[in-house]
Formats: C-alpha cells, sequence, structure tokens
C-alpha cells in the first residue's frame, strides 16, 4: 500500500518585530492599553485609527522614543522591556517622521550618512565613498534624477522624503516605519513613492505603512491594525477587509455619509472676482461665490489654488483685475482688511498658519477676534473663556475645556479650534483651503456636516482640496485651476473623476487654445 503524500511542513516566518501586551501612559491617562502588533519580513503591515488612537505613541515605542509601562518588545530573537533608540538602530529599525528630520544646509549625500560617514586614515572623511554610495542608495529607490551635492533645503517635500528613506537604507533598515508618507505630497509624487515602498517590499524589508488615505492601504498593505482609543480592535488581512468595514473598527460606529452634503439654499452674489492676477503666480481668474454654496476649487499642487484665496485674504494683494463684496468694489490689502469685509481664511498648515499650538484653546479662539473679548489693552478672561466653551459646544471639539493646549488635541480637533477662531469673526465668506488634510476618517466626516450645515445657514464657502473625492462630494460647482489660470467651472451634476481629472491636467486649456 503505498503510504499516503504528506505536504511539506512550513515553518512560520519569525517577525522582524513584534510588541507583545504593551501599554503606555501619560500623566496617568493610558494611550496604549495590552496592545499586540508585529511586522514580518517584506509586508506592508499598515497601521490605523483616527487621531489619538495611538498609533504616534506605538511607532514611538517600537522606534525607541517612548519606554512601555508594560509588555515586552522583540526585535528579532531579543526580547526587551523597553526599546532605545541605539536598540532600534542596530535592530534595523528605522523611521521617516511626516516632519522630516533632515538638515536643508547640508547636501544629500551628509545628510544620508549623517553620524556613520565612511572614513580613511585618522578619521578623515571619505567624500568620495560617501558620495558614491549616497548615488548607489538613491539609484536603488529609482531616484537617479537626485543629485548627491544638492542642498536638501533646495528640494521639493517628495525629493526630501527619498532622501529620509535613503538615510534609512544606509544603517541596513530591515524595518521602516513611514508615519503620514504622503500627507504633503502630490498625485505624481505619491505614486512614486508607492513604488518604492513595493520595491522595499520586494527585498524584504518589513514596512509600517501609517496613513489616513484609504486607497493606499487597499492598494498597499498585506495586513492591516486598527487602534481605537489606545486599544487592539484587530489585525486582519488587506483581503478580509473592506473600507467600510475599517472605518466602523476606526471609529466604533458606521458612517454612512463621509460626504453628507445636504441640499443648498443657493441665494445672491456675495463675492464676485474678475480678471484676477498676482503677479506671476495666477492670471485672468474670474467667477462668482453666493451665499450658501460650497464652490469646491481643484488643481494639481503649484496650480495656483491656494495663490487666488491668500489674495482674496488680503495676505498677497492683487496686481491686476478686481473683487467685489456685495456688488461693492473693494481693495483688499491685509488680512485685517479681509477679516473687517467679514472673510474668514483657514489656511492649510493649521501647525504653522492657523494655530499657535503652545497656547490654549480660548487664546487661539479669541486671536483672530480680540476686541470681543478686550477692554482697551486688557483681556477678560472670563469672557474669552466663555467663548471658547461656546465653540467646543457648537463644534463638538473634544477637549477637557478651555484650557488645555492645542497642541495636545488631535489633529482633527486642532482644525475644529481653527474654526471656530475664525467663525468667532461672523464672517460672510468663509475660505478654507485643504480642511481636512490629515485628519482622520471619522473628524472629516465631522468637519464635513459643519461645512454644509454653515452653508444652510447662508455662510458662503470657498472650499480649496487635492481630494478629488472631497471636491466632488463637498462642491455645489467646482472651479478648476492649472497653471495659474482658471480654466473650468463645472456644475455639481456634471461633476465626475474625469471630468475633473482632465481639466486638472491641462486637457481644459488645452482645449480653450
Amino acid at each position: 500500500m503505498t503510504p499516503p503524500v504528506m505536504p511539506p511542513v512550513t515553518s512560520p516566518v519569525t517577525p522582524l518585530v513584534s510588541l507583545a501586551g504593551v501599554s503606555k501612559s501619560f500623566a496617568g491617562v493610558r494611550v496604549l492599553k495590552d496592545v499586540d502588533f508585529d511586522v514580518l519580513p517584506g509586508e506592508v503591515h499598515a497601521l490605523l485609527g483616527e487621531n489619538g488612537a495611538g498609533k504616534s505613541t506605538l511607532i514611538k515605542v517600537i522606534a525607541g522614543v517612548h519606554a512601555p509601562d508594560g509588555g515586552t518588545i522583540t526585535i528579532g530573537e531579543r526580547e526587551l522591556a523597553a526599546v532605545t533608540p541605539r536598540d532600534a538602530v542596530e535592530g534595523g529599525i528605522a523611521t521617516v517622521y511626516q516632519e522630516l528630520l533632515l538638515f536643508p544646509e547640508l547636501s544629500v549625500a551628509e545628510n544620508v550618512f549623517l553620524g556613520h560617514a565612511p572614513t580613511r586614515g585618522l578619521g578623515r572623511l571619505d567624500w568620495t565613498q560617501m558620495r558614491r554610495r549616497a548615488r548607489q542608495l538613491l539609484d536603488s529607490l529609482d531616484s537617479h534624477d537626485l543629485d548627491v551635492d544638492a542642498k536638501v533645503g533646495t528640494l521639493s517635500v517628495a525629493n526630501r522624503q527619498r532622501v529620509e528613506i535613503a538615510k534609512a537604507l544606509s544603517q541596513n533598515a530591515r524595518v521602516l516605519i513611514m508615519d503620514e508618507p504622503t500627507a504633503a505630497l502630490a498625485d505624481a509624487d505619491v505614486r512614486r513613492l508607492m513604488d518604492v515602498v513595493r520595491r522595499l517590499r520586494a527585498r524584504g524589508v518589513g514596512i509600517v505603512y501609517v496613513s489616513h488615505k484609504l486607497p493606499e492601504i487597499f492598494e498597499l498593505a498585506d495586513r492591516v491594525t486598527v487602534l481605537r482609543d489606545g486599544a487592539l480592535i484587530g489585525t486582519k488581512p488587506i483581503a478580509e477587509v473592506t473600507e467600510q468595514s475599517l472605518v466602523a473598527m476606526m471609529v466604533g460606529r458606521e458612517i454612512d455619509h463621509l460626504f453628507p452634503k445636504p441640499e443648498p439654499a443657493i441665494r445672491e452674489t456675495v463675492l464676485k472676482v474678475e480678471g484676477l492676477a498676482c503677479g506671476d503666480r495666477f492670471r485672468d481668474v474670474s467667477f462668482e461665490l453666493r451665499r450658501g454654496e460650497i464652490l469646491g476649487m481643484a488643481g494639481l499642487v503649484g496650480s495656483g489654488r491656494t495663490e487666488v484665496a491668500l489674495t482674496i485674504f488680503g495676505i498677497t494683494p492683487a496686481t491686476a483685475g478686481t473683487i467685489e463684496l456685495e456688488g461693492r468694489p473693494v481693495a483688499i490689502t491685509s488680512p485685517r482688511h479681509a477679516c473687517d469685509l467679514g472673510i474668514a481664511y483657514v489656511p492649510e498648515d493649521r501647525g504653522l498658519q492657523g494655530l499657535v499650538r503652545p497656547m490654549t484653546i480660548a487664546q487661539n479662539v479669541s486671536m483672530a477676534s480680540l476686541r470681543k473679548v478686550a477692554t482697551g489693552i486688557f483681556i477678560r478672561f472670563a469672557d474669552e473663556a466663555l467663548r471658547a466653551a461656546a465653540s467646543i459646544k457648537q463644534l463638538g471639539t473634544r477637549a477637557r475645556g478651555p484650557d488645555q493646549v492645542v497642541g495636545q488635541l488631535s489633529g482633527g480637533n486642532q482644525q475644529k479650534v481653527v474654526l471656530g477662531k475664525w467663525l468667532e469673526t461672523n464672517p460672510r465668506i468663509l475660505i478654507m483651503d485643504e480642511p481636512t488634510r490629515g485628519i482622520d476618517v471619522g473628524a472629516k466626516s465631522e468637519i464635513h456636516a459643519l461645512m454644509g450645515r454653515l452653508a444652510q445657514e447662508g455662510m458662503a464657502i470657498l472650499m480649496i482640496s487635492s481630494e478629488l473625492p472631497e471636491v466632488l462630494g463637498m462642491s455645489d460647482r467646482v472651479l478648476v485651476m492649472h497653471a495659474g489660470r482658471l480654466v473650468a467651472a463645472i456644475d455639481r451634476a456634471d461633476a465626475n473623476p474625469e471630468s475633473v481629472g482632465a481639466a486638472m491636467a491641462g486637457a481644459a486649456a488645452q482645449e480653450a487654445a
């Protein structure tokens, strides 16, 4: 009798790094609660969760920035109670943070090998070898266009990011943690970065990929882990989840409408710009914005979208054209003048331009409307706190109270503080530049609902966004910028990814020519 053929025995893959029962608290608040997590060779393991879910703390525990209060961390075969930065480097763990840690005045090669540059004879730097090895690393990332002698400060965000990845690989990284790597990238740069991620995965590098952008997760990830309120909700193969199920895991409830757009009640024209220009930034821009309308403005990075907003808000005054508010011509010369005219601007970079993060919610909320809470040069702190408390309630901001420091809030709640600050000025026109960039899906839904509610109350909203689903989901009309010109104005009924995408790429401009 022929013995049965037994299947080959396959040994399980040993994780490059694994965490078991890891906990962490700050000032008595538990931000990680008995979390298990691991990274396998040659996989992209996505780490998801709302802002404040514990993602940043978890990756900093792996990188040796924070020591956990409990649990164990195993790097290869080595079990540790806590990882130091040296342990992480020796274990082949490298992190590319959202805020890139590079020196702008040093060259690409110098940044790549900072702290471990090749030397020769008496400890002298071997510049030739350093440039050659930097070149090899960049070529391995398909970055042949990057000059190893270029100063990092002259590079785009996308190119600086590739330098940071080359820097990680120069230390023989086997685990690469990427924290929101595409948050500030244009679409073309996102595609290129994703190609780099695939290239690294094929080499056996384990990648922890932190992102709020679910389409990227489904395109890249092999497994996904979701955290909520510091606790592990689950780890699953990407094939076993859907976008809707991931959202439910992250927020603890179903989100039926990511773009809760109510029926508009569009009324008279509030803002009219005609032939507007600002030097070589943009030219010949004309459009109208009406009460109760959300007017979307789309375009690739560098198309002139933000520049139009800066001119309407008086930061870079117009060099040609006219601006009318409710039929009256105005020459807006400064942000203060724009505020007095009833225009508010929520900027693209809330951290640098929208908030003073070491200050409290109350101080930030009152910043653009100090005259309401001041008597002469003296601020009435009780009034300031009352207004901030009302803003927190109105916007659903998750915070301990008006005296909480803004820097302690999640990204979505920081964005609500920026909104609260400008709503205190009682604007007629609200310009929102990238209103949901870098915030989680639950907070996005809340911001979108707020925009819809403000529009229904009669506010005129100009929304600038790089996210095409957001533009299509929230806009009553869509304006498209390309190369400093307004190339298309599309009604909501006719706006779709094909029509808007073609205009963003310049097709409309070419046809017009």
